[in-house]
């Protein structure tokens, strides 16, 4: 590895944190968390995963919008983690499926 790579590697980890630690010590300053925020905070996983498999549904084939579809729905109901397993083992048995 290249001293580059590693330098590359080591900003985007402090960035990460600093961006982790920002957040949380933004809501810690506050008393009592507006519903409205709490409801925005709540969305965020259904966001996260729209981003991660919207470039792939409108450039892909069927299997990429029907695991899109899946995602948002399932995103309502469960945690981020079981979202994600969730829709990668639909997205992998779809395209064994052909």
């Amino acid at each position: 590895m290249t001293e580059d790579f590693l330098l590359v590697i080591l900003f985007c980890g402090l960035l990460t944190f600093a961006t982790r630690a920002g957040g949380y010590f933004a809501l810690s300053r506050l008393s009592h968390v507006p519903p409205r925020l709490t409801a925005a905070l709540d969305a965020v996983p259904a966001a996260v995963m729209t981003t991660l498999f919207a470039p792939a549904a409108f450039s892909g084939d069927w299997r990429e919008a029907v695991t899109l579809a899946i995602a948002i729905l399932i995103s309502f109901r469960v945690g981020p983690t079981i979202t994600v397993v969730a829709c990668a083992a639909i997205l992998i048995a779809l395209r064994a499926l052909g």
